[in-house]
Parts: C-alpha cells; structure tokens; sequence
C-alpha cells in the first residue's frame, strides 16, 4: 500500500472555491496509485474566531475548555472536505483526533503527541481512499480533548506520515517554499529546493513560520521526508531532508529573525553559587522560555544577568524576579522590549570558520550594535536595536550572496 500524507493550512481550506484545488490534489494523487491521508487546519480566521468569543465569557479561560472549544474548527473543516471527496466519487471519510485516537499529554493548549494508533488507521485505508484527519487536536487518556498549540496541524501531517511509513508528507501553505530569509523583508530572497532537518529546526525555532518546530522535531527523529509546497502553484517547493555534502559544502542557507523579544537584566544579584539556579529555576517552573544568558563579571561580591525571553512572558516574569529580589539581593530590575535577534544558519559552519567574525563585521560596518551573542553547531544570533532589522537582515543576505544559486564553502 503507498501511502501518502498531505496537510492543508487555514488559507487553504477558506471557502469551497479554494477546497476544490485540494480536491484537485487529492484526486491527482489518488489517480498516481496513492491511499491519502489528508490532515486539514480550520478555515483561516476560524480560530481566532472562537478564541476571542472565549474570552468573551470568560477573562481567563479554562485551558480544557477552550481546547473543547476550537477543535470544533477543524471538526468544520474535515466534515466538509469529506463531503466534496464523495460528491466526487472518492472512498472518504473524516477523522477527528480521539477517534483515531492521535492520544497526547494533557498539556491543554500545547500538548505533544504520545501515540497514534496505526492499526486502526491502516485498516480504514483497506476500507477508504482518502482519510480526511483533523488536524491540532488529540485526546488525553482520560479521553479530553487537546490542541497542540499554534500551527500543531503541521504536527499532526508529520506525525500522521511517521506512524504509516508514508512516502512523503506535504505541506501545503500559501507560500511556496522555504525562502533564504523573509520576502517580505529582503524582495531578492530565493527560494531553496532542499533544506536539512537541523536547518529547518534553526529557522523554526527563530518564529519562521513555515512550519512548526515540533513538526520538523518529528521528521527529523523519524526521517520523514517533509515537502513544503504552495496551495495555489505547482512550484514543487522545498524538501526538508537529511543533511548532505552538497548542502555541508554551503557556507550559509540563510538569514532567519525573530521580533518576539524582551531583555532582562537583573542588577547587583549576589555572585555566589545557587544565584542563578534561584533565578531561572522558578522561570522554568512558571513554562517561560529562557533563550540568550549572559552573566557579567562579577564586581565585590556582585554582579548582574541578564537574559531574554518572548514579549508575550514579560509581565509574568517580571512578578517572580520581584518576588526574588530579596533572595537574590537584586539592587533593580530592567528591561527592553525594542530588541531582536538576527540569525546566520547553515550547516556548512561545521566544517568551515569565519561566518562569525565576517557576520560581526558587516553588522559593525552598518554601525548595528550588538547586545548579546549566541551560538550553536549551525547558527550564529546576534540580539540587536528592532530599528535595525530590516537593515541587518538584508545586508547580511547580500553579504553571504544568498540571492545568487550557491556556492560551495572554499
């Protein structure tokens, strides 16, 4: 049995008009040889629909309820998806998440994928041509309904693709492809035919919206072969896949970056051991995500760290370091949320020196200061003046000569 996943954003599923080019694709694929599992995302908008009804009725939601709430968007969206592929003559039906059952963690909002029950999928595909499966949504053991956060249908496809040994699983959105850094930004970016799993996962983690992190986590840990394609073109868009000497010969893939940023300094803490582990631990606990760390010299006794997180955890954070000013001996608390990070990524920068120091010049040439460093295996982040992004993100692609077809790393 070949076995193909296919998975449909919210743009892509707005109207009938834009269903029947799915249709379109379903069928192709059907008429190829292929058994199809399709996972669908609400209609656009649909979810921020009923979230701020949510809020509405109720200032702070309950997370299990609200996750009982949008699952119903997809719910919509694969009900009538269904419906168009037995109008057309195919073996279909729907599949909601507790019903296969796709079971997750009871993280409600942002819950992971545990299990997906392949037998039970397997079988209905003897019965059925096209599985039209919700994606974003799972069940817990105790059988409540979850979401898996923000663009966890992208998750759903991957996984769905893992637990069947499917050929390939494609991505559909309304961009292309995975581009050298955002169009928006820089209008010569290009669009790569091919891009590793950890470059993928670099680009992902810096607010790339193309694809999820947590969908690329799982076909990189299951070697799924991942197609980023658009809805609306026959671009065969990007293939994210397994690293190889062709893409190691690359010196840099990209610019990524990543606006949703707050730094915090905590001033005059007590440099002895244990400070840090009082600071960050309660962070952690509290679910926010602590990236760059810096811990300046210390100075009689004292010193300062600062830090950064999204901007969305700002006031949180803030409330547990005033908590602990007396335990640190904190003299103050700053912070600034005019900041962001700029991203070098290419895993050419395993085996080849010099994309730091060339990365530091062309930002020192263009007078961006930078605030904070940090680096990885594949990237290299600078935390820089907001006012500055666009500049840096365009000088640096015209820097690495990223609009031109690449060149392989001396």
């Amino acid at each position: 049995m070949r076995i193909m996943v296919q998975k449909y954003g919210g743009t892509s599923v707005k109207g009938l008009e834009r269903m029947r080019l799915v249709l379109a694709r379903i069928q192709k694929a059907h008429q190829e040889g292929f058994k199809v599992v399709v996972a669908l995302s609400a209609m656009s908008g649909e979810t921020n629909r009923l979230l701020d009804m949510a809020k509405e009725f109720s200032p702070n939601p309950d997370p299990a309820e609200l996750d009982v709430l949008v699952t119903t968007g997809e719910q919509a969206s694969v009900a009538l998806f269904a419906m168009l592929c037995k109008d057309a003559g195919l073996r279909a039906r729907s599949l909601l998440g507790f019903q296969i059952p796709i079971t997750t963690n009871s993280n409600f909002c942002r819950a992971r994928i545990m299990d997906i029950d392949t037998q039970r999928l397997r079988g209905l595909l003897e019965d059925y041509d096209v599985l039209v499966v919700a994606g974003f949504q799972g069940v817990d053991c105790l059988g409540r309904l979850t979401t898996l956060g923000r663009g966890g249908s992208d998750t759903t496809g991957v996984a769905l693709a893992a637990a069947l040994e499917a050929e390939v699983c494609e991505i559909y959105t309304d961009v292309n492809g995975v581009y050298t850094t955002d169009p928006n930004l820089c209008s010569n970016a290009r669009k790569l035919d091919r891009i590793s799993y950890d470059e993928m996962l670099e680009f992902s983690s810096m607010g790339a919206k193309v694809l999820q992190i947590r969908s690329v986590e799982f076909a990189k840990k299951f070697n799924v072969p991942v197609r980023v394609r658009s809805t609306f073109t026959d671009d065969p868009g990007t293939l994210v896949t397994l690293e190889d000497t062709e893409m190691e010969d690359v010196l840099v893939s990209g610019i990524a970056y990543d606006k949703d940023q707050c730094r915090i300094t905590v001033r005059n803490v007590m440099d002895r051991p244990g400070v840090a582990a009082a600071i960050f631990a309660p962070i952690a606990e509290a679910g926010i995500l602590v990236d760059m760390i810096i811990q300046n010299t210390g100075r009689e006794g004292r010193t300062d760290m600062t830090f950064t997180i999204s901007r969305g955890n700002l006031d949180k954070t803030l409330a547990i370091l005033e908590k602990l000013k007396p335990e640190i001996g904190a003299a103050e608390i700053q912070h600034d949320t005019n900041v962001c990070k700029v991203s070098v990524i290419g895993v050419g920068m395993r085996s080849h020196s010099g994309v730091a120091s060339m990365m530091f010049t062309i930002l020192k040439k263009e007078n961006i200061n930078i605030l904070m460093i940090a680096t990885s295996e594949i990237k290299i982040t600078c935390l820089i003046e907001e006012k500055y992004l666009e500049l840096a993100v365009r000088t640096l692609h015209d820097a690495f000569g990223l609009s031109q077809a690449p060149t392989p790393a001396c």
